[in-house]
Formats: structure tokens, sequence, C-alpha cells
């Protein structure tokens, strides 16, 4: 699993950045909506995908009428937009593959945008199902070498349901079936473990290695994927050192 954690540390560069600029609450208020209009409830207790939602939202500071009016949006009371869920492949230098997450009110609009940025940023868009079987939907959390030994982060992660962990330099990754997240995560919070990360994620089977030109090509057309509005996640599978990322 090389790369994995410079893949992380992207992300939460990134994530800063977005908390900064206010992003990171659109984003949440639109999977807020889709949770619990997918799940058909707007009761946290009995959806999953929501619980985790608000649990997101909560730990950003997000204000509870905030989260309150997007469960009622995505109940069908009050007013605002219907996001449809969207999965968009592609690939980027030296055969990358790019899969994008979006959440939209216009496929027309989101389709010819993502389209651009793909063109613009020496990738291409794929056909669906083009290069989503490189990847395996699998429940993701990283945890602090600091935070506990290994042997009993490793011990607590199993036997809570947890498929394997691994070393990835300064943090422990584990990985879960996506039905057995929720109890893992429980789990190590339990233990008084606070996760880095901790997402149901798309998690490649293999990484391509990328230097210079590439590198800095692929951190571009990144940048732009995620800092579109109408993009909730982006995951792709290169591996790039630190020193490559700017």
């Amino acid at each position: 699993m090389s790369g994995h954690s410079k893949w992380h540390t992207i992300k939460h560069k990134k994530g800063a950045l977005d908390a900064k600029r206010g992003k990171i609450f659109t984003k949440m208020i639109k999977e807020i909506t889709v949770a619990t209009r997918t799940g058909g409830s707007g009761d946290v207790d009995s959806n999953a995908r929501l619980r985790k939602a608000v649990s997101d939202a909560k730990g950003a500071n997000m204000p509870n009428d905030t989260i309150d009016r997007a469960i009622k949006r995505g109940m069908g009371e009050g007013e605002g937009a219907n996001y449809d869920e969207v999965v968009y492949e592609g690939y980027g230098p030296n055969g990358v593959a790019v899969m994008v997450e979006a959440m939209t009110d216009n496929r027309n609009r989101t389709v010819a945008e993502i389209r651009h940025i793909f063109s613009k940023n020496g990738g291409n868009m794929g056909e669906s199902g083009s290069v989503g079987w490189m990847f395996d939907k699998k429940g993701y959390i990283v945890v602090d070498k600091a935070a506990k030994g290994e042997d009993e982060l490793f011990e607590i992660a199993i036997e809570a349901g947890a498929d394997d962990m691994q070393d990835d330099g300064e943090v422990f990754e584990i990985f879960t079936a996506p039905e057995s997240f929720e109890a893992v995560n429980d789990a190590l919070k339990k233990a008084g473990i606070e996760p880095q990360a901790a997402e149901i994620s798309m998690v490649p089977q293999n990484y391509i290695k990328l230097e210079g030109p590439d590198a800095k090509t692929m951190m571009k057309l990144y940048d732009s994927l995620d800092d579109n509005d109408d993009v909730q996640k982006v995951w792709a599978n290169f591996d790039i050192d630190e020193s490559e990322m700017g």
C-alpha cells in the first residue's frame, strides 16, 4: 500500500484549505441532504450514512440549525435544490485512474465541467466502468502511530471486524468491509482513539508512481477536480513523493 499515506496527506491539506474557504460546509450539507433522501429517514439512529454525515458535520463545528435544514431538505421539506449522485471516471497523466464523486442539481452542467477539467489538465474522461474496476470499496481508517501501540490497535480493530491493518510510515491504516466500517470506527473511539481520517473510500488496488512534470500535472488535475463546486470526493491511484507535491 505504499503511497496511501501520501494520498491521505494530500487530502488533509486540501481539507484544511476547503475548511478555510467554507467549502467543506457546502460538501457536508449536500452529503446530509442526499444521505437523508437515499436512506429514507432523517433519523440518525436508523440511517447509518446520515449518522456518519452528521457526525462529520458536528466535528467541523457546523451549527445544528444548518444540519437540521439539510435533513429537512432531504426529506422533501423546505427550500433548496435536489441533488443527484453521479460518479465520473477518467485518466490522468501516465494512465493514472481517477474516480470523481459528485452531487449535482444539473447533470449536463456538471459533466461538461468535469470533462473540461480533465482535458485542460492532461487527462481525459472515460466511459462509466472504465477505471472503477481498479478500486475496491472499503472502510478506510487512519490512526496516528502515537495514539496506540501496533499490537493493541491491531487487536481492537480485528476484534471489531476489520479485515487488515498496515503500517504506512507515520500512520497505521485500517481496512474494513463497508458494512463493518461503523463497528470498527466505534470500537476505536471507545478505546480512546480518535482517527485522523475515517470514511468509506475507493481504495486503489495498485499505485502508479509519478515524478517531475507528470506529478505536477496530476496535482493540477486533482486540485481542479476537487475545487469544483459539485465534486464531493476524488480518488486516484497515483503515488507522489512529498517533495513533488508542491
